[in-house]
């Protein structure tokens, strides 16, 4: 309710809840009703002071403590997170050959005499995108530093000193391990991913969804706790000293994980089931994991904003409910509670992840954790270990990633909403409640009915929709335009965004963080048309990370960029099933629910901005225009060759001055226009210019970079848009 709900009834909603659990703990505990109502308060109290937060100012004064595990250099750009006074931020900025050389040893080190620029952390900008402000939200950071120019001194020596120079020592080790070794290496121990070159593992095991399985949790507090107590019991030390030993090893490891959920909330009900069991106290596994939860937020207000902590405590629930089922039935019922979070957060699910569990679970078990754990032990001393471990697990992960290229089982569900995740939540608890019970047989099939066509009724809403839109993505410095039709829903893009990779390392490309999560938060795994306007990489440079991961059925461009190099070289492997449409003005596209027709360029080209195809098109009794990067001479083209009156018009060139001419602008009169730029760009766009002629033609406009996505929604009521960003008070 303090943290996530957004207005009056997901609070409601919250509050529901929460009265229900009072009652069930009051109902069984009714000795225990006075701490119960103390424990709430308490809570109440931590929880609103732990809202209350400090804006952290960049003085004179300011100095911020670094931990080398907690940054990481590449390039001479450091980037991580340091400590205040105020709290925690993240920061960013260059570093010197020199200053690197503090972090060398592990030692921590105390930035001062900062300048630069302190920032509010920013919030996603578009559907389905990760949302990093909530993330350090969660871990009560909220602001960014981005550093100019420092000084570095060493800090004094503490206990943390120690602990923090050991975790980064770990660290550099697994960097000297082969790729595969060190990455599951780091993963089981460290609870991180040490390379950018590992998430194509990351993303095999999500497809395939076993992605649980790199998560730190019971069964690495299994192995630790009962290697210490098999030592404990050899060397004859009692039972409160064995528990004494594997509270301090725990402790270690929560700190090496980097308090990993999974695994505190695995350490903590070991802790307390060992000691209820020392003191001879009677509690069951449900009461004890809810005991174990209580405590953990006690400690972490903000534990549930983080997704990992919420389906870690979820599936334990489902295993703990589920203890004397037989392994098939367990994983259906495991599956059937964890869905509605993976579709909420992720947009997808494998119907197949009961059987790949069973395949890969026992590789993982006996393959994966015993060479890497053999590996932590020994590659120190016999680094020939390391290639032959390796050599194995190359063979192993190129199968795994042969299974996911099939996708197999994969279903690109969509975005449910949120009141459909806690229904189908309740339904799929009620269903496995009746399980458990005897004679209930048509009310679990009552529930198994009601779960199948709650499930069909939403993915009906997503995939057979009643609207169509037009969205601007916020690609930043670029464009990508999403036109989808109602059902029958037909899909198309117009440029895909893009950057330019000046450093020539490989790189993350920006479609799969903005534009892929999107495409899936709305079900599509099909595009019908890809429009490329020209060939600049910001409107056309991730078409291929896109035409690998989506399927294109038709590409339109300009005619004359097919021929240009740079641009066959971006498509060339990807155009297997893909046909390839040259275009030119007074063309047509004719498709079921819209026409778009070609309004420039009059001849062929090479791609460049003056080049720019150029598409008009009506939805809903509404014209739109868009003519990519067309400077002003192509506009005057137009506005001689064709009589055009627009309602919307996405502003030339970003809203540079080179595009927009007055004139055109008159005779096309848009009753408003769109400008998609990035915040803060080089370029100083949208140029003032072009701001002044919109103002003296009295045309509205709004841009991405204050409103994030812009969408605009037509169908079966009144046509209406809207912002992901909400408005800024004045």
């Amino acid at each position: 309710m303090l943290y996530q709900a957004k207005n009056n009834l997901q609070k409601l909603t919250a509050i529901v809840f929460l009265l229900y659990c009072i009652f069930l703990i009051i109902k069984k505990y009714s000795w225990f009703n006075l701490a119960v109502v103390v424990l709430i308060l308490t809570f109440g109290m931590l929880s609103y002071f732990d809202q209350k937060t400090t804006d952290i100012q960049l003085t004179d004064q300011t100095q911020i403590l670094v931990y080398p595990d907690e940054v990481k250099i590449e390039d001479g750009w450091l980037s991580g997170i340091g400590k205040t006074e105020q709290g925690k931020v993240t920061i960013a900025g260059n570093v010197k050959d020199d200053q690197n050389q503090y972090f060398a040893d592990g030692n921590p080190v105390i930035l001062s005499h900062i300048t630069g620029e302190i920032e509010t952390i920013s919030p996603a900008t578009n559907c389905g995108e990760f949302d990093y402000q909530k993330y350090y939200a969660g871990k009560k950071i909220f602001q960014r530093i981005k550093i100019k120019s420092c000084q570095f001194v060493k800090s004094r020596v503490t206990i943390f000193t120690y602990l923090h120079r050991w975790r980064y020592q770990l660290q550099q080790y697994f960097k000297k391990m082969p790729r595969l070794v060190g990455f599951f290496a780091s993963e089981l121990i460290l609870a991180e991913n040490p390379s950018k070159d590992n998430q194509e593992i990351l993303n095999n095991y999500r497809d395939l969804g076993v992605i649980h399985l790199l998560s730190i949790s019971g069964l690495h507090v299994g192995i630790y706790t009962l290697v210490i107590s098999t030592i404990c019991f050899r060397i004859k030390l009692t039972q409160e000293e064995t528990f004494l030993c594997c509270g301090l090893i725990l402790i270690v490891g929560i700190f090496l994980s980097n308090g990993q959920p999974g695994f505190i909330r695995a350490s903590l009900t070991y802790l307390l089931g060992q000691l209820f069991l020392l003191k001879k106290w009677k509690i069951s596994g449900p009461d004890l994991l809810g005991l174990t939860c209580l405590i953990h937020i006690f400690f972490v207000p903000r534990l549930f904003m983080n997704i990992g902590a919420i389906l870690s405590y979820v599936l334990v629930f489902g295993l703990q409910i589920t203890s004397h089922w037989s392994n098939f039935w367990r994983s259906v019922s495991l599956n059937l509670l964890l869905t509605p979070l993976l579709l909420f957060y992720f947009f997808q699910v494998n119907v197949f992840t009961i059987f790949f569990n069973m395949l890969i679970v026992p590789y993982f078990n006996y393959v994966v954790m015993p060479i890497a754990f053999l590996n932590i032990l020994v590659f120190k001393n016999i680094p020939g270990i390391g290639q032959v471990s390796e050599n194995i697990l190359e063979i192993t992960e190129q199968i795994i990633a042969n299974l996911s290229e099939t996708k197999l089982g994969l279903v690109t569900f969509g975005k449910i909403s949120w009141w459909q995740c806690v229904l189908l939540l309740l339904i799929s608890a009620i269903f496995l409640a009746f399980m458990n019970e005897k004679g209930y047989l048509n009310k679990k099939k009552g529930f198994f009915i009601s779960a199948a066509a709650m499930y069909l009724i939403s993915f009906s809403m997503i995939h057979f929709p009643l609207q169509g839109q037009v969205t601007f993505i916020d690609v930043g410095q670029g464009d990508s335009i999403l036109i989808t039709t109602p059902y029958p829903r037909k899909v198309y893009m117009i440029d895909t965004g893009g950057k330019l990779n000046f450093s020539g390392k490989k790189v993350t490309p920006q479609v799969n963080r903005i534009t892929i999560p999107f495409l899936k938060s709305l079900g599509i795994n099909q595009i019908d048309g890809l429009f490329v306007t020209h060939q600049d990489a910001d409107h056309v440079g991730d078409i291929g990370p896109l035409m690998s991961q989506v399927h294109i059925k038709k590409l339109y461009t300009a005619k004359g960029l097919s021929k240009n190099p740079s641009f066959k070289k971006r498509i060339e492997k990807y155009m297997d099933q893909t046909d390839l449409i040259e275009l030119l003005a007074g063309m047509q596209v004719k498709e079921f629910q819209i026409d778009f027709q070609v309004v420039y360029p009059f001849k062929e080209g090479e791609g460049k901005n003056e080049d720019s195809l150029s598409l008009t098109f009506v939805l809903a009794g509404k014209r739109w225009l868009f003519t990519g990067d067309l400077g002003q001479d192509g506009e005057k083209e137009i506005a001689n060759n064709f009589n055009l009156k627009v309602d919307y018009f996405k502003l030339g060139h970003h809203g540079s001055k080179t595009s927009s001419n007055p004139e055109f602008l008159q005779k096309i009169s848009p009753s408003e226009v769109f400008i998609s730029a990035g915040r803060n760009n080089r370029f100083g766009h949208p140029h003032q210019e072009t701001l002044s002629t919109l103002r003296q033609l009295n045309i509205p406009w709004v841009s991405t970079q204050d409103c994030g996505m812009i969408s605009w929604y037509y169908g079966f009521k009144e046509p209406s848009f809207s912002r992901f960003l909400p408005e800024k008070k004045e």
